[in-house]
Formats: structure tokens, sequence, C-alpha cells
């Protein structure tokens, strides 16, 4: 009898622990382990994955999936990707369902961003009420947005002697952002409102507006002589369409640590985007291709030579000249723009 007993005993136990198991979300019952460590890998390392299975269930193949691609096998080569946050996940049958597992990592640069220095070649004279958010050579001659609401403008400038040439002011709901030139046309961002404006670049004749679709504020633009670059005060810089201004695709600003946020101003030159930092007088110079901030460039002493005033703000302003091969700095509320050349 008591043998009887221990026996029902035991079947329901397992019975309970059994109908335990069914019940329980099956995603608890299995992790998904990788090479990286805490949860961060290099540019170029190989990630290795494995499925953890404690219990020893019974389960269907597995298949790792990287940001949604399928993976040949439990490897994952990141040589040349694009940096940024990764969705890692692994999928198999348990009890004839679908079981996903996911986990979420970070691609870093390979290597640590260099520091470079300048040297100051000219200094010539700004508005000090510009509260600079864009700046653009084309042809020899400087454009320059500017922004806070009903002070924004789009202005043609002489950089020599800080006179405007020529000026129109938006519309005072719409807070100005960042421009760049293109096939004789100036495409400038405004801030919070979700648009953009094409000009004419010979009269500043508005030609078209265009709306943001997938990333929600404007602050910077650049472009390759192809493509546009937009950043929208995150670590993301858009790839859009002159045509279509559909924003395609983008990369992620990166060190071999952690992502740089607050991108704002932009720059296309050689071949690398210039970022000024918002919040910061210093600007990052970032791989077009992957996201890797490959150089750092610490401006903070130019701060210190313009005209100390209760509005004075950071440095925003970057624009490259390719006549002289120098670049053209300035910031929001200085009365002063700096011709500088870049040094190792």
């Amino acid at each position: 009898m008591k043998y009887f007993n221990i026996l029902t005993i035991i079947l329901l136990s397992t019975l309970l622990t059994s109908c335990k198991e069914e019940k329980k979300d099956p995603t608890t019952l299995f992790s998904l382990e990788t090479s990286a460590k805490n949860n961060k890998i290099k540019d170029g390392q190989t990630l290795q994955l494995n499925l953890i299975n404690t219990n020893h269930l019974d389960i269907g193949a597995v298949t790792y999936y990287a940001n949604d691609k399928k993976v040949a096998n439990n490897l994952i080569d990141f040589t040349n990707a694009k940096l940024g946050v990764k969705n890692i996940k692994a999928t198999f049958s348990y009890q004839n369902k679908l079981v996903v597992i996911q986990k979420k990592l970070e691609l870093v640069a390979k290597n640590k961003p260099k520091v470079l220095h300048f040297k100051i070649i000219n200094t010539y004279p700004h508005d000090i009420k510009a509260f600079t958010q864009g700046l653009e050579f084309h042809n020899g001659e400087l454009y320059e947005s500017t922004g806070q609401r009903r002070f924004s403008s789009l202005r043609k400038v002489n950089y020599k002697t800080g006179e405007i040439i020529k000026n129109i002011t938006l519309d005072e709901k719409y807070f100005a952002e960042g421009i760049t030139i293109l096939n004789d046309k100036i495409y400038q961002l405004t801030w919070q409102a979700k648009v953009g404006f094409i000009y004419n670049l010979t009269d500043f004749a508005k030609i078209k507006t265009f709306e943001y679709h997938k990333s929600n504020e404007g602050w910077g633009i650049c472009n390759d002589g192809k493509t546009l670059y937009k950043s929208d005060g995150t670590e993301k810089i858009w790839n859009l369409n002159p045509e279509t201004l559909e924003e395609s695709d983008y990369i992620q600003a990166y060190t071999n640590t952690s992502k740089i946020k607050r991108l704002n101003e932009l720059e296309w030159i050689n071949g690398k985007i210039y970022a000024n930092i918002w919040g910061k007088n210093g600007i990052a110079i970032i791989n077009p291709k992957n996201g890797a901030v490959e150089a750092v460039i610490d401006c903070s002493s130019l701060h210190k030579k313009v005209t100390q005033h209760e509005k004075l703000n950071v440095l925003n302003g970057i624009a490259y000249n390719p006549k002289t091969n120098t670049i053209f700095v300035t910031g929001k509320n200085w009365d002063k723009l700096f011709e500088i050349k870049i040094t190792e």
C-alpha cells in the first residue's frame, strides 16, 4: 500500500511538472548566448551564437538571423558591416510551435578615433545675431542658414566682410536647420516641423517643400554630389534621394566604445562626413559607409576667441572650400568666422 502511494505521488508530481512545462512560455526555457562582451562586438570580428537548452528539450533545427537576414551557420562575420544595433535571433520548433529567441547587441568601431588638431589660417567677421544652423561653400561663395522661430533665414554672405548679400526669412512657425547645395538647388531643413525646402540657387525662389517620412526631426544635411545625408539629432545619418527625398537607409555613428548622439550640422569633405555634435565644441569625422567615427577635432579653443556674451552658444557650422582646401567654422551667435586647416 505504501509502495502504491509513493508511486502515485511520483506520477502526479511528474504530471504536474509536465503540465507546468507545457503552460510555461517557451521563450523562458531557452536563451541565446553570444561571444560579444557586454553585448558589444567590434567591426571585423566574428560573432559566435549558441542556443542554450539547459533542460535538453526536444526541439527542431535551429536557424540564426542577424537583422532578419538568415545566417549560414552559427557564425556571423561583421567585417565591413554597418555599425550600430543588431537584432540577433534564433528560431526553431518546440511542441509543434515556432519559437523565436532574440537578443540585441551593438557593433562598434574597430579603432579608437584619432584626435586631430587645427591651425587658424584666417579670421573673418560674422553676424553675432546669426544663430547658425547650416554653412556651405559653393563656387567660392558662402551660404548660411540661421535658426530660431521668427528669426530663421537663408543667406548668401560675403565671408570676408560678413556682409549679407542675399537674404530671405522663413515663416515664423519654422525653426530653420542645416543646408546643402546640389545641382544648383539649395536644400534647407527645419527642426520639428518635419518638412524641408528646396530653393533655386540664384534667386532663392522656393521650388518645393518635402516631408520627412522616417526621421522625426531635421538637424544637419550635406551631399556627396549624388546622395543627400541628413542628421536627425540622434546617432543616425539618413541617405536621401535628391529627387524623391525618400529616406532610403541610414548609418549609425559609433566610436570603438559607444554611439555618438545629437549629430548636428554636416559637411562632406574628401569622402568623409564631418559632423558637429550638439552641446559640444567639436567635430566628428565619420565614415559614410559604416558609421565609424574615425577622428575627432577639439575646437573648444575657438569658443574662447569670440566675444563672450549672454547669447553665445556652441560651435555649429562647417563649410569646406575646395578651392583653398580649408574649412570654415563658426557657431551660434559667434562674431567670428574661422578659416582653419586640419593637422595630425
